[in-house]
């Protein structure tokens, strides 16, 4: 019968296989399209991380075509440390507005520069290694697009405490200028990696002086959101810029732990006396500028002068003229000495300009201006010095010597605005400037102790001698090149070393194989000649 029905089509009952195949259980379902969300969920994440990371062609790491180092390249670098270094200036001309807006007192929105110095700090400690361990392309440009789009909020926010908070994150990320510092380090041939490190320097410079012009220029006819309107389309040029021209270059050091990064930095103290020489050099020249700048605002107000407070701003200005000659002077003369010979330079200008200042500036305008002019000078050309030195002791870490270095230097800015004000109250312009001819006097005490050859932590063994033993060089005797470089040499003279060995070696695998058994000493021979064919193969 059965056989009957299935001869005549008859329905069959269904197996519990084919069952399950038809009509799955509501449970099976369910994962089944739980799994194709999350596959689907996966594949949008993978789409927009996709469009996130896109690097233009012209961007793309090449390591036949490495990019080369160029002065356009230069130039961006170093409009954008100056004016993302600007992010932490806008609201020193305007506090006074800004507590009018918030409608709170004066003393609650000058915390505001604090914070934002705070936050800086944070970012130089915390940030600024990661330099070292990750790709300096996508790093970069997503602290850029983080900062422009959190700069949003202090455009919109009308609430103090939202504000500040802002505020302190957006400074933690404005760290960009010293990420480029070191990577100019890295791209800039040594024999003019301090020409290349004066430009970004100028332009963090310029970031600083315009920021505050254009603050207090632009508060005086409009709204002080028209001033931080314009910062934000600044970040975003500045993404935009970075985003389009920035080569992706590969990280120096992709297997290192964060945290040993970190605890690596407090050894390099230990184990560079040219980068604790810097560091002490840069903590003391960095406390006498601050402190002038601090203490000159009221210097200006009281007698004999009574300037108004756009007159005073205005003497900021005075720091173009450094910034102009110093990447003339870095190019002309710190490229062909060593950096010691320029940090000297550098501090005796300073040296001067304070005495020039401290001594005649109650008297004559034109004390203040000579102080402004040649301590502005002498500390970016030592500064420079300082950098180009420093970067040649640990090519791959040079983000952590920076950091190393900046920290000393922001350390060096508190206690000369803390010890100015005080010194100023107790013993005016006077007693407020002779403490900093002591602080400059003190770097130049360091910076004598320990010549430019020798490799201790005192003395001037190897010589008085202020010239470069090796001009390519840039501290005269390290044996370091860019990092990111073409290597055409080094690659044609391996792969010439790499054909010959693979013929020598066929050669004689060939001779092996046709050698009798037995002949050991015609076999010792040709082994030694091959050895020897190789051998001149290398050389």
């Amino acid at each position: 019968m059965t056989a009957v029905n299935t001869v005549h089509g008859g329905p069959q009952p269904a197996t519990n296989e084919e069952r399950e195949v038809r009509d799955p259980t509501p449970s099976a379902g369910i994962e089944q399209e739980a799994q194709e969300k999350q596959s689907q969920q996966s594949s949008r994440w993978k789409r927009v991380w996709k469009i996130l990371t896109y690097t233009p062609p012209n961007c793309r790491w090449d390591p036949d075509k490495p990019p080369q180092f160029s002065v356009s390249m230069n130039v961006l670098f170093a409009f954008a440390a100056g004016f993302t270094v600007a992010n932490l200036y806008y609201n020193h001309p305007i506090l006074n507005l800004l507590a009018a807006d918030f409608n709170v007192p004066y003393e609650r929105v000058a915390q505001i520069p604090t914070v934002m110095q705070a936050g800086y700090a944070a970012g130089l400690l915390f940030l600024c290694p990661l330099g070292d361990l990750l790709p300096r392309r996508p790093f970069v440009c997503g602290l850029v697009g983080f900062t422009a789009t959190l700069w949003l909020g202090l455009c919109l926010t009308s609430d103090l405490g939202t504000f500040t908070a802002l505020s302190f994150i957006v400074a933690i990320t404005t760290v960009t200028p010293q990420l480029m510092l070191p990577l100019v380090g890295d791209l800039a041939p040594p024999s003019r990696r301090a020409a290349a490190l004066s430009i970004v320097v100028s332009g963090l410079i310029l970031g600083v002086l315009v920021a505050r012009v254009l603050s207090g220029t632009i508060s005086n006819f409009t709204t002080w959101r028209a001033v931080y309107w314009m910062a934000l389309a600044l970040q975003y040029l500045i993404f935009v810029l970075l985003w389009c021209f920035m080569p992706d270059y590969p990280a120096t050091n992709p297997g290192m732990n964060y945290f040993a990064i970190l605890a690596d930095i407090v050894k390099m103290v230990f184990r560079h006396a040219v980068l604790v020489q810097a560091c002490l050099a840069g903590l003391l020249c960095s406390a006498p500028f601050t402190s002038f700048w601090t203490t000159l605002t009221f210097l200006l107000a009281g007698e004999p002068y009574h300037y108004s407070s756009l007159t005073i701003g205005l003497f900021g200005l005075i720091g173009i003229a450094g910034m102009l000659v110093s990447p003339v002077y870095a190019r002309t003369v710190t490229d062909r000495f060593v950096p010691h010979f320029s940090v000297l330079f550098g501090l005796t200008c300073s040296l001067l300009g304070v005495s020039i200042g401290t001594y005649t500036g109650r008297s004559t305008v034109a004390g203040p201006v000579m102080q402004a002019l040649l301590m502005d000078f002498g500390n970016q050309t030592a500064q420079i010095a300082n950098r180009s030195a420093i970067y040649s002791i640990e090519p791959t870490r040079r983000n952590g010597v920076n950091t190393a270095f900046m920290v000393a230097t922001f350390c060096g800015q508190l206690i000369g605005t803390a010890a100015g004000n005080h010194i100023y109250a107790a013993a005016g312009w006077i007693g407020s400037g002779s403490a900093s001819v002591g602080f400059v006097t003190a770097a130049i005490l360091v910076i004598i102790a320990r010549g430019p050859w020798e490799e201790r932590w005192v003395g001037w063994r190897g010589g008085w001698s202020m010239r470069k033993k090796d001009r390519e060089s840039a501290d005269g005797k390290t044996k370091d090149r860019e990092m990111h470089g073409r290597r055409d040499g080094d690659e044609k003279q391996g792969r010439e070393l790499g054909a010959n060995e693979k013929i020598l070696r066929e050669v004689a695998a060939e001779d092996r194989h046709h050698s009798p058994l037995g002949g050991g000493s015609g076999k010792e021979s040709r082994t030694s000649s091959q050895e020897d064919g190789v051998e001149q193969a290398r050389v």
